[in-house]
């Protein structure tokens, strides 16, 4: 069902006749309310992350200034926007052409169907946008009740941490004991007399001689250590700890809360960012052309927008691109059976080019990549030898010289890796605690899991004091670099870098 108020007349048929085209091809979508906007208000709700009811930030103010300087001057512009909800919310553009808004819409519905449906999408909150305004409700309460300036610090310190989450947690079923909250240090393991062997006092030196009350302590400092030092194993979902560990009043770990809540809503997006853009690209393509298509007099305009919409430069990913062609790689190869084991075994590239078993599957291996997969298991699972070099997908560095993208490796074995790696936690270093009682002094240390991505200095050092303000005490990250391990410290007052 498609609700709204201000679509024309002409586009709420539009809107219909596409929606029930989409159904036919098998799209599945939520109830859809579309809303038309100038470039000013499509800017405003980008700015807010397609959420305009958000809290207030000088950072949204930051992203609308830079969203409406790439308009001014020509580097980009926003078509649409639609929104994981339910009912899904889709701002249309209202400069946009008749053409425009036509791929739009069908735009609109494949993001849809790809919200409802996939995977790693099961676990959002699809009442997010009322839970946005509450998040805003309770952030203006803090501001009148705490004063603005302490809120706005406070939550400064909380977004340059947001990226600190495991984006596997929500479908990890399994709690994790992560030790003895700060608040109940009086109740943590102090240590215990240490053991001697019953013995005559006369005698006492010869049964418990220097060397072996010396152990004796050794043992009882290690326990204590053990006992002492939390979490059990390495904890990703640093937020979660911070929230449960750190010295918080009760609004500075609800507005944490809300960081995380928001920071785990977004994460999905980040994850199939490349094959949800695909999906979308692929249904409003296979629409305009072969379900629902356009007239005649459209198809120019038509062919001009979508050119601009798949174009890629060397050198540069563009997502939806790239998860168009694999997809369409994908039906091809199931349409053809060219998949199973006697594929694979095949080693001769014209008998591989030439398979054709008549197996018509490329629409329900589709639904099913559309269903299960994100953007790693995507590209992990289908992108193959062939589509490389089909598609020219080399790696490339700048050369200086001519200021131009030259291709540097054309070996499928670098190309896929490296576009994995870039993926990995959508290209960020990943973070986890390791110890939340360092030196059974309160101290935090972090541990940098290396996986290709190097930690940056100056970002690095931002994080530490950022994070020494929530936990209140010395924080240290470890880090494994070519030369050995490093560990990057803050006090409250000055950084140091040691080797280990």
């Amino acid at each position: 069902m498609i609700h709204n108020t201000q679509l024309t007349p002409e586009l709420r048929d539009i809107a219909s006749q596409l929606l029930e085209a989409a159904r036919k091809a098998g799209l599945d979508v939520f109830d859809t309310i579309f809303e038309l906007v100038d470039y000013k208000q499509l800017n405003e709700i980008a700015a807010y992350g397609g959420f305009p009811t958000r809290y207030p930030h000088w950072r949204f103010g930051m992203d609308y200034e830079r969203l409406s300087k790439s308009y001014t001057y020509g580097l980009s512009v926003i078509y649409e926007m639609v929104i994981n909800n339910d009912p899904c919310y889709a701002y249309l553009l209202r400069a946009n052409n008749l053409v425009s808004q036509k791929t739009v819409i069908a735009h609109v519905f494949g993001h849809c169907d790809f919200f409802k449906n996939n995977y790693w999408f099961s676990k959002t909150n699809r009442k997010m946008l009322d839970q946005m305004a509450n998040h805003a409700s309770i952030v203006r309460r803090y501001i009148e009740d705490v004063g603005h300036d302490e809120v706005e610090d406070f939550l400064d310190c909380c977004l340059s941490l947001e990226n600190l989450i495991d984006i596997y947690s929500p479908f990890n079923q399994a709690t994790r004991k992560t030790g003895p909250k700060m608040e109940d240090e009086d109740e943590v393991f102090r240590g215990e007399p240490v053991h001697k062997l019953q013995s005559k006092k006369y005698m006492d030196s010869y049964i418990n001689p220097k060397e072996f009350l010396d152990q004796q302590v050794q043992k009882q400092e290690e326990k204590v250590k053990k006992k002492k030092s939390f979490p059990e194993q390495l904890e990703r979902d640093v937020l979660k700890f911070l929230m449960d560990y750190a010295p918080l009043s009760n609004w500075q770990r609800r507005l944490l809360g809300i960081i995380r809540d928001e920071s785990y809503y977004f994460s999905p997006q980040g994850q199939t960012k490349i094959l949800n853009e695909g999906w979308a690209t692929y249904w409003h393509s296979r629409m305009m052309t072969e379900i629902h298509p356009l007239q005649d007099s459209e198809i120019i305009d038509y062919c001009d927008q979508h050119s601009g919409v798949v174009a890629a430069a060397p050198g540069q990913l563009n997502p939806y691109k790239l998860g168009l062609e694999l997809l369409r790689h994908i039906k091809k190869r199931w349409d053809r059976g060219q998949f199973g084991i006697d594929y694979i075994n095949c080693d001769d590239p014209k008998k591989r080019a030439e398979w054709d078993t008549k197996a018509g599957l490329g629409d329900q291996k589709l639904f099913e990549v559309r269903r299960i997969h994100n953007d790693i298991t995507f590209i992990d699972a289908f992108l193959d030898e062939d589509f490389c070099h089909e598609h020219k997908l080399f790696l490339y560095d700048f050369d200086r010289r001519t200021n131009k993208y030259v291709i540097s490796d054309r070996e499928f074995g670098k190309i896929k890796p490296q576009l994995l790696s870039q993926l990995t936690n959508f290209g960020q270093p990943i973070i986890c605690v390791k110890d939340g009682n360092f030196k059974n002094r309160n101290e935090l240390v972090l541990e940098h899991l290396h996986e290709g991505t190097d930690l940056k200095h100056e970002f690095t050092l931002e994080c530490l004091r950022n994070l020494y303000k929530i936990w209140q005490r010395p924080v240290h990250i470890e880090t494994i670099i070519e030369e050995g391990k490093r560990r990057v410290s803050f006090d409250g007052s000055s950084h140091s870098v040691e080797k280990m």
